[in-house]
């Protein structure tokens, strides 16, 4: 099992990275990424804290990506904001999506597709244009674990399926009870309409791979 979409105590988590490790560790899980909300104001702060892991990390029992979750940038500033993420050392880099049930900007799923990222998190209510721009650019859509943001599960999978995209199953996790085991991962995903849940596990090991 892997998390590509983990908060910590750098944005609005509750745990500090080691005891996501630990905990997660005991889950066997094989990897995770650390993706705490940045916008320009808080990037460098996050990632050159995060940072600091790397002279640990062969001491940690499982792999560990350093990244952030672009989260509110008004849509034309994303690109920029990318390139400063990448550029301060970002592994893993997504974009909070148009997620139904905050008062995300229209047009940020647009825009992100079009970017050097990884994921597109919690896309909402997607539509093709941008699903297709995802698909070329090889993004990954987020099909997610977290109230709210799952509602419109069946809607990415249905329209991303649609034009060969990609996905990814994360958590979102904010505290200790977001956490999930496979099985229970397996279960979102055949209810938001994928048959194969494999497929998309095996795409996280992609990304972590590539970071």
């Amino acid at each position: 099992m892997i998390d590509l979409h983990i908060h910590s105590v750098f944005s609005d988590g509750e745990l500090i990275p080691s005891e996501i490790a630990r905990r997660l560790s005991a889950m066997n899980y094989k990897a995770f990424a650390i993706t705490d909300h940045a916008d320009f104001s808080n990037i460098n702060f996050i990632l050159s804290n995060l940072l600091k892991l790397r002279d640990f990390l062969e001491d940690y029992e499982l792999k560990i990506l350093v990244g952030v979750e672009l989260t509110h940038i008004p849509p034309k500033l994303i690109g920029k904001a990318v390139k400063m993420a990448r550029d301060l050392g970002a592994e893993i880099v997504i974009v909070h999506g148009e997620t139904i049930v905050e008062p995300v900007k229209e047009g940020t799923n647009f825009h992100a597709v079009q970017e050097e990222i990884d994921i597109l998190a919690h896309p909402g209510l997607i539509d093709e244009k941008t699903a297709e721009l995802a698909s070329e650019n090889g993004v990954y859509l987020e099909i997610t674990t977290r109230k709210g943001h799952c509602l419109t599960n069946g809607h990415v999978v249905k329209v991303g399926e649609k034009f060969g995209c990609e996905f990814v199953l994360n958590t979102d996790a904010h505290s200790p009870s977001d956490f999930v085991t496979r099985d229970f991962a397996e279960k979102v995903l055949r209810g938001a309409g994928i048959d194969d849940p494999e497929r998309v596990f095996k795409n996280s090991f992609k990304i972590v791979k590539k970071g």
